[in-house]
């Protein structure tokens, strides 16, 4: 610790994320780890609207910083201030990324080792109501004037960062600044211990929010550096930077195979719907294959879109599949092609049931009773089946249950554990709901390893040899 300086940071800005907003006001006050040697602090043109609520916040408006200097004016003062000193901020990662993103803007490369006031008070003063600035102000008697103003803030993390220099007992803040730290890249208020615990295996993650509510769910093959992967990079997006705010807490569940982990991350999401996942909420099929009788009694089979109201036969990802489909059943079950459809037209066609007299047309019972026996080997070809797989242990395996295409249940069965009936096995899993795309990933696993998978009438023993 001897010879480190600190450049001790606080801003304030026309917003909450450095992609779409700009400093207003910065602070810098340099310490040499004993007191302070270095003060100065500015007002900056944001060159953009300050938005009333940030002048109801800061007291900083439009006509205050009319006249002071734009950023790149006062970057080259700042990028020397901070250059080769330890950056510290309350609630770090925010100041960091502003100051950083408009270094960077002016034409300045700078990245600095961080200190978060935030962490540093959790790890060296643990259990307190809470570690905002105000409140950690109140409890530990440190005297905070010009709230929510750079010069003000930074006075009073300062007297802070100085304060939990001589509480420091057991090197918490040395362990922080190495470079292998977990501080330097987690999230402020994420313990480290949340991130240690995590293991290197497959699995499903949840972070959570300060009142333990999940607001975001993912899958891993190797859950730490998955997970890691979440706080690496400098990612000044408004959605990242709220969404590592939010993150209090981390749990897990792990899973024997990558499917189990795709499946309960899916199952999860619709069940959890946390705020920060987004592709898994919209996933749905686009195309589907519909049956409808038209004005002359004939059961027509179309494929088209498919909208949220609507209800179909079969639905699809891509329209390419579902016409591939609807040709196969034309040849196997001579269908008419008058009566198919390969994409529904924009507008009603009303001359779909009308023909010449002179045109020869199939017997309509007849006909339709091949449209019916067609749709029938469709359902039938949703087969049941399950998928037998490692276990998280040697002791036990893993077994997903699919009920005519789709997912009925999935959970571990002990490998020693003799089971003769199928309803067993299957009342031993845990019921879930599937849904189309879990149903694409089953389909999609079968074909690349069809020989984990067993008809529903067979069940494992416990030497692992299949029973009729």
């Amino acid at each position: 610790m001897k010879n480190i300086e600190y450049a001790i940071v606080d801003i304030e800005t026309t917003g909450g994320n450095a992609a779409g907003s700009n400093i207003t006001e910065i602070a810098i006050l340099i310490h040499n780890g004993k007191e302070l040697i270095d003060r100065w602090e500015s007002l900056i043109n944001p060159e953009k609207n300050i938005p009333y609520s940030i002048f109801a916040l800061t007291g900083i408006d439009n006509d205050l910083v009319k006249d002071a200097p734009v950023f790149s004016a006062v970057a080259e003062q700042v990028f020397n201030l901070l250059e080769g000193r330890v950056f510290v901020a309350h609630n770090v990662n925010f100041d960091y990324s502003f100051v950083r993103h408009q270094l960077e803007h002016a034409g300045y490369k700078w990245t600095a080792p961080k200190l978060c006031t935030v962490r540093m008070s959790r790890k060296i003063k643990p259990g307190l109501r809470s570690y905002s600035l105000g409140n950690l102000c109140g409890d530990l008697d440190i005297s905070i004037e010009n709230r929510h103003r750079a010069g003000g803030d930074a006075d009073a993390t300062a007297e802070l960062f100085e304060k939990l220099l001589a509480w420091d007992a057991h090197n918490v803040i040395a362990d922080m600044l190495k470079k292998t730290s977990k501080d330097q890249r987690l999230p402020p208020n994420l313990p480290p211990e949340y991130f240690e615990a995590l293991p290197e295996g497959t699995g499903v993650y949840y972070f959570h929010n300060h009142v333990g509510k999940a607001i975001y769910v993912g899958k891993a093959v190797n859950l730490k550096k998955r997970v890691a992967s979440h706080f690496s990079g400098h990612n000044i997006s408004p959605q990242r930077q709220h969404f590592l705010r939010e993150i209090y807490s981390i749990s897990f569940e792990p899973c024997a195979t990558e499917l189990m982990a795709l499946l309960l991350e899916c199952i999860e999401i619709k069940r959890l719907w946390p705020a920060y996942n987004r592709s898994l909420k919209r996933f749905e099929p686009k195309f589907g294959l519909f049956q409808y009788e038209a004005r002359n009694g004939y059961q027509y089979l179309a494929i088209g879109k498919l909208s949220k109201f609507h209800q179909c036969v079969h639905v699809f990802d891509r329209q390419y599949d579902g016409i591939v489909l609807l040709r196969n059943l034309i040849d196997e079950f001579q269908l008419d092609h008058r009566f198919c459809k390969f994409g529904l037209p924009s507008k009603p066609d009303r001359t779909e049931d009308v023909f010449e007299e002179a045109a020869v047309l199939p017997d309509l019972a007849e006909y339709n009773e091949r449209v019916y026996l067609a749709l029938s080997d469709l359902t039938q070809r949703q087969k049941s089946f399950i998928i037998i797989d490692k276990g998280r242990v040697a002791e036990e395996q893993s077994c997903i249950w699919v009920e005519k295409g789709n997912l009925y249940a999935m959970g571990y069965i002990d490998a020693y554990t003799q089971i003769s009936e199928s309803e067993d096995l299957k009342n031993s899993l845990t019921r879930y709901y599937g849904n189309h795309y879990m149903a694409q990933l089953i389909r999609n696993y079968v074909e690349k390893y069809p020989h984990k998978v067993m008809p529903v009438d067979r069940v494992i023993l416990n030497d692992n040899r299949y029973a009729e």
